[in-house]
């Protein structure tokens, strides 16, 4: 197979006609390509296998891999069971034929339609919005998607190649191969391929299938490029893991439920994976599991941190992953857990907004932001960040930072070197191509913005009606410019809002066309004028660099919604605007747009066309998005006056109202089908009956097959949805009469519609109009026409489609019919799933058509013929006007909020009647204003007049009811004015009270100044806020120190406890069972019935009996037993060897913390004492107690000064009342006896605070007024500076008094005036001086005494003036001089408080590691402490087992010692019953399996048990052949036979279990001596972890002592003198209180005594320890000579050293006594039945005699028979020779005697064998002495 030129692979520029007649749609080569085997290169083949197997494999286990995150590989053909097939591996030099891949044009069968109908030419968008669409192969050639094509674009040479899509569905993603050698693509579509290209030559090389469902969401190839990892879209969301050289599936498994953006190998692990997405982040690897590898995910738990959106992530070398979020910081993943979050210091986020990309670049981390920043961080610092507090945040700083642009959001970025440098490519959001250095060095380049595009969808294309130019505008806010013909932008030009619909003005407008009308968002028009700057005069300062430029030349807003659609009339006169707003606005043409007038439509304008010339009117058909079509005739600019408003009502106006006739359609449909369906049976019946006839058959003999019955299906029913289908486009065609293309349910026909001549039948909204024909459109049922265009010359219909393809339909006599329209052209262009097209024009010659769609893509194509495109070089941008430069610049409405041109009409009408309301209202108020004054007038002129004429009041009132309706309607106004301002009031009420809960509600003391009365002293409080009850709560909790139990401690005293609790424990268990068990048989033992017989009485009196014995026996144990409890409380008391007196060891602790070697807290071998350790809790109680406390001081002194406060406000009001009196007394005194008055002192403000915060009705009224004249004076300055303007819209109302505030206004005055008349003491009216006679002598007299006394009472009264000011004084300096040293105790506490809060916040970043290695520390003392109670019970374990194996042993002991005792002596059969005794026999073990482990153990020890027991019957075989111990040997005993046999099998149980046991002690010591191990790892750790902790607490210390800590220290209290003088450096000086030091130097006296006594003490303590040592040994000689005393007296006594206490303790055997008590039961019943028996022998003896006497007589007769019968049979007994043989031998009764004999033998050995058991019981130590057994029945058979 030969490739196809690079040419023709590339550029597509020659298509390949020899194709055009065999392709019929656009997938046919993709299937070919995927059926077909093509050939291959020189000497190499294609493998046979197809991978099917592969792919039906993953096909099945698609629904395991929806529910399960770990797929198995895909299965093998051996599992599918076919025949094994060698797999054959494809070629590394195989390539794909692309002409067999790539999609082509569709075009109707047998049309005629060329294949070549439409060629690509350019593509001028981008699709910015799509992840990761910018690709780099090398320094010169970047790639991305456009559409269903791929852009291969040159830098150098600008020049574009395109690959176009296999599948013609579209493209989802392109990824790179890490060696720039391979390139992939991912599809869209049903089941799409995921294609390899070969770069440079573009070859196909390999096709991935299966991979996903409907699209490739993101693909990328592994460092080593072998594998390809790729995720598809929804619905399936697979992630699939390739081969992609072999073309096979390795892994798959669903990534997630929701949308994954991100898929990417690990570039240290090619085994790990990571994804992301929407709320998600999944960690992946390939684990090799038991069926197989598998892919296994986990997904990310976010935890405290807020669920996001992951766009971008990096994989760290050490299996990290940093990843961005949705709010600019970075996460750092650990183990599927969020480590930490990274963010800017001051808690910024790292970039305002999504992180879309992060890379690591050379040791370098670069995040790409949406705040258009690039930033490098530090990649250490990143890798070991963790937290440092609750927060989980931690702050970081970067290293660079390149800010790209303003409005630059980055999407992503892609790395390339040219000539050794590297650079970045990057992709922005906002539409362009950047090239960045992120070198960061001296010479770094600046971004470069490479090619700019339209970011979004595009809303509106339009073309050039004069030469090939076109223009498009977005929501992006810009209107751009192209030459489509020269494949160049040529200009563009930003506004404030984004374009939503545009049209280029007709030549008959514009003859140059450089006009461009464009409509806006927010419902702005703009007149854009295009023009070549060139063409401009040359002005310095003038760049005239570009070929086009862009002007504005009017501006205007007819609309309050979204533009939608523009058009111009065909004459060129009239401008039509439409909008969502309902609404269509009519400009007049001119060099200006001038508005004539709007009319309202029933919906939201789609689409505005105007009758062609062919009609003879102009007409404007409005097409509105709801179904509804309106027929406009052109307005006429002179018939309408625009005075009030624009608004158009009577202008001639047609409606049509779609209704739907697609199911009345499909209905006919369906009839027609079912009538042909009939139609062509009955010709086949008529074709068959023909046939018959022929054949020469009758007609009645023609059979006709028998047909089965056929049950019709119901008809359609007729639907008509409830919200009519959107009309998407239309177009006149005749007068009157219309095409539409509508969405919805109504899509896939043309509705021919037609405006109904009775319009005015039905209202507009309940109008119901069919169409009276239709066309119906081949697959657009879903895929409806959004827009129609026509060439020129009309004979081709271009169609845009909803799924971005473009369909062309040859007419051939320009009009639309079905016949007309026989077949079509389509061709996929834009993206199918968001590319619907937005504009499809032809060029104005026809030679080009150009698309733009949803997708950001704008294409140019030539129609037909390609050699004519090359011809036209450059389009030809219009020359600008004559004086363009001169002209001032339109103005632009750049507020979003302005108004329409209809609101501004209607505010200017509102404004001019606002304005004339208000002057009417200002001349009534003016003369209200004369009324009034008039009125005052004639109010004065009354008073002025005498009493009797002045006129009363009421008499001015000409009507009384008209002042009680004024104070009524008063009344109400207030009433609703209340009403309206409570909730203002409230308003204010609650904001006052936050403002005073904000400043003032904490504070519990405000600074108050208190002033001496004589002096300048003065005194103030401490401004003091309320403390919280919390520093209290510290206060007063306990403080529960955190203190760890020490190792040491834990050894010494714990241990020893619960061992002591554990003997306790079982000897008083021990002890309770044992006493149990006696009252137990004790229980039995008297439980018996009552007595009713002789026998019932006998053993009552034995149980009475028996019962004393066991008192006593019990009171016996009971004394040994305290006795021993004694013995044991002494030995407890006896303390152990290395006990030591508490008091000594707390007096040592003592003088090891107090006195000894001090080491300085610098010191580094100084250890902190466990109480001495601080933390962050004890330090927050300190400064929490430090608070209290200086609240506490503060406090009681305010109160202080406070009450002085009270003492002066008391002094001063008792002053004031002694000036009075003092001036009453002065009144009666002549002026020279005056003294002078002392001034009364006065309360400062500050003194009173408080009553700043205090108000009544006269301050807030003397507020209001102030407010209101700082309002008028500033509205005067206003007004002044308007110039006297009234009115206009939105100006205020000239302000004047209301009555209300006049009345104000006066009440103050008048109440100023009171003030001010109180104020003056009215003087008394002078009594007329009457002459009086001269004073006599007494009159004198009393005159002297009275002046004498008046003048002692002003001087006592001056004197009390002035002793309570210096008294006051007095205590204000006393008080003051006491708040001075208080002030220095605070200053001191304050100092303190900043040197706690330091240590505080030092604790605090210390807290967490210490409190870890605390946790540690206290861990490994629980391990420590659980492993030594293991091995406490371990070492119990192993001591019961000892005591276990000794019971054990001694039960084998007493074993052999009863078979001895049973031998007896001088035993002829010793030995051999001996060995019987010894013989190891092979035994059976019958135990419970518990496991199948188990049962191998036990099978095995069972194994070598047997081999034992058999070799040892073995050895003993051979030492006596002839031994057997299965029979009795003769004249042995069979009894001590038996008793032996028993005793073996006792020993074998016994040796059993003491195997068992061994092996059990065996086990324990194993696990005993393993854990003692572990004991020692473990403490060793723990010594490590308290050195650790040790250390760091060292550490800690070392950073307090770092801290300044001030000291105030007074010039005699510095003692640290050097040469006579105090040095400079004062660091190595100690600070040290006077009382420590004093008693530092008390102590060596102190110590000195102390070291006489303690030798003296020792010396005491060392003779009383040598006379215990002497009294210890009397005691023992004296304990040995009584223990040989008593000894010999049991001696002399019981012939043996005996148990005392067992003697004393001696009890019943209650076993033994129930037995012998059923026994006497037993007898007893027996002798009963013996009476009877033997009465009843009697009774038949008696029978018996009767019956012999009876029988005798009857013998007798017997006798005679018998003797003549002997006679008769003499012959006969000679015949019988051994007759008489069975009375031979010995006779029956001595048999019996025999049998009597030996029963009573061995009767005498049973009883001589007990008699030996119970000698060797009694020869025991602790045996027991029974009395021996006594009958209970006499020798008579009678009860003794």
């Amino acid at each position: 197979m030969e490739p196809k030129g690079d040419s023709e692979a590339k550029d597509q520029d020659e298509q390949p006609g020899k194709r055009a007649s065999s392709i019929g749609s656009q997938n046919e080569g993709t299937k070919k390509a995927a059926e077909e085997k093509t050939t291959f290169a020189e000497g190499e083949e294609k493998p046979v296998e197809e991978k099917e197997d592969a792919s039906s494999g993953s096909e099945e286990e698609e629904e395991e891999e929806e529910e399960e995150e770990q797929i198995e590989m895909v299965k093998p053909p051996e599992q599918v069971k076919k025949p094994v097939k060698v797999e054959k591996k494809i070629s590394e030099t195989f390539f794909y034929n692309y002409e067999d891949l790539c999609s082509f044009p569709y075009v109707t069968p047998d049309s005629g339609i060329p294949f070549n109908m439409l060629t690509l030419m350019h593509s001028f968008g981008y699709d910015c919005t799509k992840r990761a669409n910018l690709q780099v192969m090398d320094s010169s050639t970047l790639f991305y998607i456009a559409g269903n094509q791929i852009v291969l674009l040159d830098l150098k040479l600008k020049y574009q190649r395109y690959l176009r899509s296999s599948s013609g569905g579209g493209i989802g993603i392109i990824t790179v191969h890490p060696n720039k050698t391979y390139f992939a693509v991912g599809e869209k579509g049903w089941k799409p391929n995921m294609i390899i290209y070969e770069y440079p030559s573009l070859k196909p090389y390999r096709i991935l299938k299966g991979g996903t469902e409907e699209a490739y969401a993101f693909a990328d190839f592994n460092r080593s490029g072998t594998m390809i990892a790729t995720v598809g879209s929804s619905p399936d969301y697979m992630l699939t893991v390739w081969d992609w050289k072999q073309e096979k599936i390795i892994l798959r498994s669903k990534a997630f439920s929701q949308d994954v953006f991100k898929v990417t190998f690990s570039p240290e692990n090619e085994e790990q994976l990571t994804t992301s997405g929407s709320g998600h982040i999944k960690f992946w690897k390939m684990a090799l599991t038991f069926t197989g590898l598998k892919l296994q995910g986990a997904l990310g738990r976010f935890g405290k941190t807020a669920l996001t959106d992951i766009e971008g992530y990096v994989e760290l070398p050490d299996g990290k992953v940093l990843s961005g979020s949705e709010w600019g910081n970075m996460l750092l993943w650990e183990g599927g857990l969020i480590k930490v979050e990274l963010c800017r210091p001051g808690r910024k986020t790292c970039h305002l907004g999504p992180i879309n990309q992060l890379v690591l670049d050379e040791g370098e981390l670069i995040t790409v932001g949406s705040d258009g920043y690039i930033r490098v961080w530090d990649f250490e610092t990143v890798d070991t960040a963790d937290i440092v507090d609750d927060s989980g945040l931690l702050e970081m700083e970067h290293m660079n930072e390149l800010l790209v642009g303003k409005n630059v959001n980055l999407n992503c970025m892609v790395k390339i070197h040219e000539r050794g440098e590297p650079f970045w490519y990057a992709q922005d959001y906002n539409g362009a191509i950047w090239k960045l250095d992120l070198s960061f060095a001296n010479v770094t380049h600046d971004p470069e913005c490479l090619f700019t595009f339209h970011s979004g969808k595009i809303e509106a294309i339009a073309v050039s009606p004069v030469t090939y130019l076109m223009a498009t505008t977005a929501l992006d806010r810009t209107v751009r410019v192209y030459d489509f013909a020269a494949k160049m932008p040529l200009t563009e030009m930003k506004f404030k809002q984004g374009g939503t619909a545009l049209t280029w003005a007709p030549k008959v407008v514009n003859p140059k066309g450089g006009l461009i009308a464009v409509g806006f968002q927010d419902g702005v028009v703009r007149i854009i004028e295009l023009y070549n700057p060139k063409g401009l005069p040359i002005v310095a300062g003038r760049n005239n660099i570009g070929d086009a430029a862009m002007r504005l030349k009017q501006a205007f807003k007819p609309h309050t919604s979204t533009v939608t659609s523009l058009a111009y009339e065909r004459n060129g006169e009239i401008f039509a605007t439409g909008s969502k707003d309902k609404t269509v606005f009519f400009f007049a043409v001119d060099d200006r747009y001038d508005p004539i007038g709007f009319i309202t439509v029933p919906g939201p304008v789609q689409e505005l066309q105007w009758s062609p010339l062919s009609h003879p009117e102009s007409m404007l058909l409005v097409l509105c998005a709801n179904g509804f079509a309106v027929q406009i005739h052109a307005p006429d600019p002179t018939d309408y006056d625009a005075e009030k408003t624009y608004r158009i009502k009577d202008i001639p106006t047609e409606y049509f109202c779609f209704y739907s006739i697609k199911s009345r359609l499909k209905r006919e449909e369906e009839i027609k089908r079912r009538e042909k369906k009939k139609a062509n049976k009955e010709k086949a019946r008529q074709e068959f009956i023909k046939n018959e006839l022929e054949m020469g058959k009758e007609m009645e003999e023609i059979e006709f097959p028998e047909e089965e019955p056929e049950t019709e299906e119901p008809l359609p029913d007729i639907y008509i949805p409830e919200t009519p289908s959107p009309i998407l486009c239309g177009f006149y065609s005749k007068p009157g009469k219309f095409w539409l293309s509508l969405g919805g349910y109504d899509s896939g026909y043309l509705y021919h519609c037609a405006f109904s001549p009775m319009q005015h039948d039905k209202e507009v909204a309940r109008r119901q109009d069919e169409p009276f024909d239709f066309i119906p459109m081949e697959d657009t049922e879903e895929n409806p026409i959004r827009r129609i265009s026509f060439c020129s010359t009309g004979i081709l219909m271009f169609c845009g489609m909803e799924d971005g393809a473009v369909r062309i339909y040859p007419l051939h006599n320009k009009e639309l019919s079905v016949d007309n329209m026989v077949g079509y052209w389509s061709s996929s262009i834009h993206d199918s799933d968001y590319g619907q097209i937005h504009g499809i024009f032809p060029s104005f010659d026809d030679r080009f058509l150009v698309t733009c769609g949803a997708d950001g893509n704008i294409f140019t194509y030539n129609v037909l013929s390609a050699e004519e495109v090359q011809k036209v070089m450059k389009a030809k941008v219009p020359s600008p006007r004559v004086n363009l430069d001169k002209e001032k610049a339109a103005e632009d409405i750049e507020d979003s909020a302005a108004y329409s041109i209809e609101n501004a009409k209607q505010k200017m009408e509102h404004d001019m009647i606002i304005k004339a309301a208000e002057m009417k209202k200002y001349f009534k108020r003016q003369e209200l204003i004369l009324l009034r004054h008039e009125f005052q007038n004639l109010l004065q002129a009354n008073k002025s007049l005498p009493n009797h004429m002045q006129l009363e009041r009421a008499q001015f009132e000409i009507d009384r009811r008209i002042r009680a309706e004024l104070d009524r309607k008063t009344a109400h106004s207030i009433r609703l004015v209340m009403k309206e301002l409570a909730w203002e009031q409230e308003k204010y009420r609650i904001g006052l009270q936050k403002l005073q809960n904000r400043f003032r509600g904490n504070v519990e003391y405000d600074r108050i100044v208190v002033r001496a009365m004589r002096s300048s002293h003065e005194i103030s409080t401490y401004r003091l806020l309320a403390i919280s009850e919390n520093l209290y709560k510290v206060k007063k909790r306990t403080q529960v120190g955190r203190r760890r139990t020490s190792k040491y401690e834990w050894k010494g005293k714990e241990v020893d406890q619960k061992k002591e609790s554990q003997k306790e424990l079982r000897t008083a268990l021990s002890q309770t069972a044992a006493i149990g068990e006696e009252e137990a048989e004790t229980e039995k033992l008297m439980k018996r019935a009552h007595p009713h017989t002789v026998t019932s009485r006998i053993v009552e009196n034995r149980m009475e009996k028996l019962r004393k014995i066991i008192e006593k026996a019990d009171k016996a144990k009971a004394k040994i037993k305290q006795r021993k409890k004694d013995w044991d409380d002494l030995y407890k008391s006896k303390p152990s060897d290395d006990y030591e007196d508490p008091t000594d060891v707390q007096n040592i602790k003592e003088a090891q913390e107090n006195m000894g070697d001090f080491k300085l807290k610098t010191a580094t071998n100084y250890k902190i004492p466990e109480h001495m350790r601080l933390n962050a809790e004890k330090k927050t109680n300190q400064l929490a107690s430090l608070e209290v406390a200086i609240h506490d001081k503060k406090l009681s002194m305010n109160k202080w000064i406070i009450s002085l406060r009270d003492l002066k406000v008391a002094i001063i009001e008792e002053i004031q009342c002694l000036v009075q009196e003092l001036k009453t007394i002065q009144s009666s005194l002549h002026p020279s006896k005056h003294l002078p008055i002392p001034p009364v002192p006065q309360l400062h403000p500050d003194e009173t605070p408080e009553k700043r915060f205090q108000y009544d009705s006269e301050i807030l009224l003397k507020f209001k007024q102030d407010q209101e004249a700082r309002a008028l004076l500033k509205k005067s300055v206003t007004i002044s500076e308007a110039g006297g303007s009234v009115g206009g819209f939105g100006s205020g109302f000239l302000h004047t008094l209301s009555t209300k505030e006049i009345e104000i206004v006066m009440r103050g005055s008048s109440m100023k005036t009171l003030k001010a008349a109180s104020a003056i003491v009215p003087s008394a009216p002078k009594a007329p001086e009457i002459e009086r006679a001269e004073p006599t002598e007494m009159e004198l007299e009393i005159a002297k005494r009275n002046e004498i006394r008046n003048v002692y009472l002003q001087e006592s009264l001056i004197k009390r003036i002035q002793e309570l000011m210096i008294t006051f004084d007095a205590e204000l300096r006393l008080l003051r001089h006491q708040k001075l040293k208080l002030d220095v105790q605070m200053k001191t506490a304050d100092l303190r408080h900043i040197t706690w809060f330091e240590e505080l916040l030092l604790l605090k970043n210390f807290e967490k590691h210490e409190d870890t290695l605390q946790e540690r520390v206290n861990s490994l003392i629980c391990e420590e402490e659980e492993m030594q109670n293991k091995l406490n019970n371990y070492f119990e374990q192993i001591e019961d087992k000892k005591s276990e194996i000794g019971k054990l042993q001694d039960r084998e002991k007493a074993l052999y010692a009863t078979f001895q005792a049973s031998l007896g002596e001088n035993n002829t059969f010793a030995g051999f019953l001996t060995k019987v005794l010894k013989k190891k026999i092979k035994r059976v073990k019958k135990k419970e399996v518990e496991g199948e482990g188990d049962e191998e153990d036990e099978s095995e020890e069972e194994s070598d048990e047997e081999s034992s027991f058999e070799s040892d019957e073995e050895e003993s075989g051979s030492e006596d052949e002839v031994f057997d111990d299965s029979v009795c040997p003769k004249n042995c005993d069979e009894a001590l036979f038996e008793n032996t046999l028993q005793l073996r099998e006792k020993r074998l149980d016994i040796e059993e279990a003491l195997v068992e046991e061994k092996k059990i002690l065996e086990n324990v010591k194993k696990e005993y001596e393993a854990l003692a191990k572990k004991v020692k790892v473990v403490a060793a750790q723990l010594d490590a972890a308290d050195w650790e902790l040790e250390a760091y607490q060292r550490e800690k210390q070392r950073r307090l002592n770092e801290l300044h800590v001030v000291v105030p220290l007074k010039l005699h209290q510095v003692e640290y003198i050097v040469n006579g003088e105090i040095p400079v450096d004062l660091s190595q000086a100690l600070v040290f209180t006077n009382e420590s030091l004093v008693n530092l130097q008390q102590r060596i006296t102190t110590l000195q005594h102390e070291k006489v006594e303690q030798r003296d003490l020792y010396k005491q303590a060392r003779e009383q320890h040598k006379q215990l040592i002497r009294d210890r040994r009397e005691s023992m000689l004296r304990i040995e000579c009584l223990n040989e005393k008593c000894n010999q007296l049991m001696m002399m006594k019981f012939g043996r050293i005996v148990d005392l206490e067992a003697l004393q303790t001696l009890s019943v055997n209650t076993n033994l006594e129930e037995l012998k008590m059923k026994m006497m039961e037993k007898e007893q019943l027996q002798a009963t039945e013996l009476k009877r028996w033997e009465a009843r022998i009697s009774e038949l003896r008696q029978q018996l005699m009767m019956v012999t006497k009876e029988n005798t007589n009857k013998l007798l007769q017997l006798n005679t028979f018998c003797t003549e019968k002997m006679r008769l049979e003499t012959k006969l007994d000679v015949l019988q020779t051994n007759l008489g043989a069975e009375f031979q031998g010995p006779r029956k009764g001595d048999i019996e005697e025999q049998e009597k004999l030996l029963a009573l033998v061995q009767l005498q050995a049973q009883e001589a064998e007990v008699l030996k058991e119970e000698i060797t019981l009694l020869s025991r130590k602790d045996g027991r002495i029974f009395p021996p057994p006594q009958p209970l029945f006499g020798p008579d058979g009678e009860v003794d």
